[in-house]
């Protein structure tokens, strides 16, 4: 059996596992984009989940929507308040499309919802195609089946044709199944080993360990159906890999055997069982992918590239970008009345101001009923790519900087992101480019780049510091990528003093932290330097040593941390 076909037979098992009893398991975080493979998984939910209640989520759906509103057009009809049911008030299953995209605030609101009294449950289908986008911790610590079917050949996806009649009388069967004594703490144990923290995890492997018995038509939780838990529920969140079990001792044989052929019952001959937690953690290091070190030490330098670098910021507006929900004010300049918001205000005190007016026959409209249009807008980016050219760097990095960034820019080109360029060299930074978005002008300013002299590093932020408040004053969003060897000797005056330059290098990249810029440090020297983790951490910026990378390498470790979050 492929890797693929595994992968869409234990889909398949956790669909099954899922459908006897959605609110029990939470639900599914389902990683795959939007195609055919996708498609069939979710065809084959509707299916399982025949005669429940399915509702489709947007990642922008307001609170009216979710806890219940005004309906307008009842209210206005029937002269009287008509409120609507939200979808978080009675029992359903919940569809999430673009989940990567779902905000804080509503996955906060989902959260609750999941641990609130009425059974809900909740399949975020996350279409997020870059490192950054995934769905909020919040809910993907809630969801306990986690599934990736990103890349899986259509042909390796068969059509799921799960039975009603079996789900039927599985789910009849349920409430009976029982749990053995230690499998609480077996599971625990488990989580453990494999670095999962969440305490809902564990609970969450024992409610699918019971769906998984109730398939199969038992009564008691055995060991498939733990080995089934940990493979569906806790092997996909494993951070670690469990140490493999020790090897005892061989005992020494007895130097004086029984006289006259008798002999004591043998302990040893007789082999003991391995404990239930030393085989489901077999069973976990099965499902984990060889690489799982190298993924997490990739996603956590992800994480913090996107903490530190992100795409541009956010802006509320009037005017376009995602609309937002629509706040209280005063219409004046630019601000535009939404009517739909501003009559739900009103409708509420119609009764009361009717009354008080004697005008039944008129709608009432009051300043403080009154709500503007909101938008969330991205700012354009400016990524400033400030590059050593001193003779240090010059006689080993040089080359491999100028075609990182060559490469670079022309990703940034493909995201119409701004790119400046800066180089400093002898004793004063120059600014060879300033934020534009000509990749031909750039690769020529690039090209012609020379290198030679002393290390003016401090001179070189102070440059790229004034160029990024010049960006942020043009209403974009500035980023530094700086690239050098971290051998600085000229002092920002000018002088050859290699303590006073570290001090002045020291002294503006405290001022860049103060400005609240972002950027990456990354080391080019053939051996990393010390001073330029310490400046990094000034900087409160992410530091890469990568002394023996040439230009792919570096290209594809700055494209990294400074790449968008949508």
């Amino acid at each position: 059996m492929t890797s693929g076909e595994e992968r869409w037979t234990q889909a398949t098992l956790a669909l099954a596992c899922f459908a006897l009893d959605p609110a029990a398991s939470g639900g599914i975080w389902l990683r795959a984009r939007s195609g055919p493979v996708r498609d069939r998984f979710t065809d084959g939910l509707t299916q399982a989940l025949s005669g429940q209640k399915i509702r489709r989520l947007h990642p922008a759906i307001g609170d009216d929507a979710l806890f219940g509103g005004v309906d307008l057009s009842a209210t206005l009809a029937q002269s009287r308040v008509v409120k609507t049911a939200g979808l978080l008030g009675e029992p359903a299953v919940l569809i999430l499309p673009m989940a990567e995209r779902a905000k804080p605030g509503l996955a906060a609101r989902l959260a609750a919802a999941l641990d609130g009294p009425v059974p809900l449950s909740l399949v975020a289908l996350d279409e997020g195609a870059e490192p950054g986008e995934a769905l909020p911790g919040a809910l993907a610590d809630r969801l306990a089946l986690h599934l990736d079917l990103d890349d899986l050949p259509l042909g390796e996806a068969p059509e799921i044709s799960l039975s009603p009649d079996d789900l039927a009388e599985a789910r009849q069967l349920l409430p009976q199944v029982t749990l053995p004594d230690s499998a609480i703490e077996e599971m625990a144990e488990v989580a453990h080993k494999l670095g999962v923290r969440s305490l809902r995890a564990p609970l969450q492997a024992l409610a699918v360990a019971r769906a998984s018995a109730a398939l199969y038509g038992e009564n008691e939780v055995d060991q498939p159906d733990l080995i089934t838990a940990v493979e569906l529920v806790l092997a996909p969140r494993a951070t670690q890999i469990p140490a493999a079990p020790e090897e005892e001792p061989e005992a020494p044989p007895d130097p004086d055997p029984p006289e006259n052929g008798d002999s004591e019952p043998d302990d040893t001959d007789t082999e003991t069982p391995p404990i239930p937690a030393e085989i489901l953690l077999e069973a976990a290091r099965a499902m984990l992918p060889p690489d799982l070190l190298e993924r997490l030490a990739a996603s956590r330098a992800t994480r913090m590239a996107h903490t530190s670098a992100g795409s541009g910021a956010r802006r509320k507006g009037n005017r376009r970008g995602r609309p937002m929900p629509s706040r209280p004010g005063h219409p004046g300049g630019e601000a535009r009345v939404d009517l739909v918001a501003s009559l739900r205000a009103a409708a509420p005190w119609q009764p009361i101001r009717r009354e008080a007016t004697g005008q039944p026959d008129r709608l009432h409209i009051r300043t403080s009923d009154l709500r503007l249009r909101q938008f969330e807008e991205r700012s354009d980016r400016a990524i400033i790519f400030l590059v050593d050219a001193s003779g240090s760097a010059a006689l080993s990095r040089l080359a491999e900087a100028k075609g990182a960034v060559e490469l670079l820019l022309a990703e940034a080109y493909a995201r119409r992101d701004h790119v400046a360029l800066i180089a400093f060299r002898g004793a004063e930074a120059e600014i060879l480019l300033p934020p534009t978005r000509s990749l031909v002008q750039t690769k020529r300013r690039l090209g012609g780049l020379p290198g030679g002299g002393g290390t003016p590093l401090a001179s070189g932020l102070k440059a790229a510091l004034d160029l990024a408040e010049l960006a942020r004053g043009k209403g974009m969003t500035p980023s530094i990528a700086l690239l050098t060897d971290g051998r600085a000797n000229i002092a920002l005056d000018g002088s050859a003093d290699r303590v006073r330059a570290a001090e002045d290098a020291t002294q503006i990249a405290r001022a860049i932290r103060g400005r609240g810029i972002s950027g990456l440090v990354i080391d080019m020297g053939n051996r990393a330097t010390p001073n330029l983790a310490d400046l990094a951490r000034e900087m409160a910026v992410s530091y890469l040593a990568l002394p023996r990378a040439d230009a792919h390498m570096l290209s594809r470790a700055v494209d990294d941390a400074l790449e968008p979050v949508s």
